[in-house]
């Protein structure tokens, strides 16, 4: 199952309290104070684990608390500090305190670790407070409490290229067609129901992830049909890819819709760079294809991601608008 948001609390350890103690040893009189420290508590940080693709294991296990720290003991023994509690998450996962809506940590590297409550400090033993005036001090310091946050997580893919499109477009067509990925793929609308991640290969040692993101439909960005649960999903994707088929009425206004959508959810998304591909077209007879070719941008791609035909310009086309980025 494909879980993309879920809401956490988490409790950092508290610190251990500092100790009153008196170094008593024989033929060492007034020893003096010799309280050793309050252990820390533990921290909670978020990992990134590249082999995950969902946040389903936190659905249904939704509070996290950290290790208090040990009290601290005689003989300027420092208490034992809680061991660190890691979250493993999806590379692309965001954490936002839901007290502030601010985003806490932003993971978007394999491997990234970030602190999302600290643990708090141990208390000072009685030797601490020691002092010319004061030789047998009986105070020590409690410990400090942990962070207490209630936390959303959300997973955002990372991905180089997304296909946009309405419900039966040629998306997952086009996705298993150019990579290893096998999405659902079927002649009737909303077959996909969760994104899709594939690497697509232009050559030796280079390629790029593409995301087939749910078909999405006219007031998708106001929540009709499932596009809308997926749109923040293209928000990190570096190039836009708008699918339409061939057989649609009017192929200019169904692009028109699609970027309609995508600029009410956010407006930038607009302003990315994009490719447009007119899919199937091994459905239609070679006149009718040259007749809307006449009718269309001259910067439009043609693709049959079943028979290959156009696939060449259509990778070729993808990798320069990366390229471009790049430099």
């Amino acid at each position: 199952m494909f879980v993309d948001y879920v809401e956490i609390e988490v409790q950092a350890g508290n610190g251990g309290p500092g100790c009153v103690s008196f170094h008593t040893e024989k033929y060492i009189p007034k020893g003096g104070p010799d309280g050793g420290d309050g252990g820390h508590g533990s921290n909670i940080v978020a990992v990134a684990d590249p082999h995950m693709t969902t946040l389903l294991d936190y659905r249904y296990h939704r509070k996290y608390k950290g290790q208090n720290g040990r009290p601290g003991s005689g003989a300027l023994k420092t208490g034992k500090s809680g061991e660190t509690v890691k979250l493993r998450v999806p590379v692309g996962t965001i954490f936002k305190n839901l007290d502030n809506n601010e985003i806490v940590v932003d993971l978007k590297e394999p491997g990234e670790e970030a602190e999302l409550a600290r643990g708090g400090r141990g208390g000072k033993g009685n030797h601490f407070f020691k002092s010319a005036t004061n030789q047998a001090p009986r105070t020590s310091q409690p410990g400090e409490p942990g962070e207490r946050l209630h936390l959303a997580m959300e997973l955002k893919l990372l991905a180089d290229v997304g296909l946009v499109g309405q419900p039966n477009a040629g998306k997952s067509t086009i996705l298993a067609a150019f990579s290893a990925a096998r999405p659902k793929i079927a002649d009737y609308p909303f077959t996909t129901l969760v994104p899709n991640l594939g690497i697509v290969s232009f050559r030796e040692y280079k390629s790029c992830v593409m995301a087939d993101i749910p078909g999405l439909i006219k007031g998708a960005a106001e929540g009709k049909g499932l596009g809308h649960q997926f749109l923040k999903h293209i928000q990190r994707t570096r190039l836009l890819v708008y699918v339409v088929d061939c057989n649609e009425d009017n192929i200019i206004d169904t692009r028109g819709t699609l970027e309609k959508e995508l600029e009410e959810f956010d407006e930038t998304l607009t302003e990315r760079p994009s490719l447009t591909v007119i899919t199937k077209i091994d459905t239609m007879p070679e006149s009718d294809l040259k007749e809307i070719k006449n009718k269309l941008p001259a910067e439009y791609m043609y693709l049959s991601a079943v028979s290959q035909k156009g696939s060449a310009e259509f990778l070729q086309a993808i990798e320069r608008e990366l390229d471009k980025q790049r430099t």
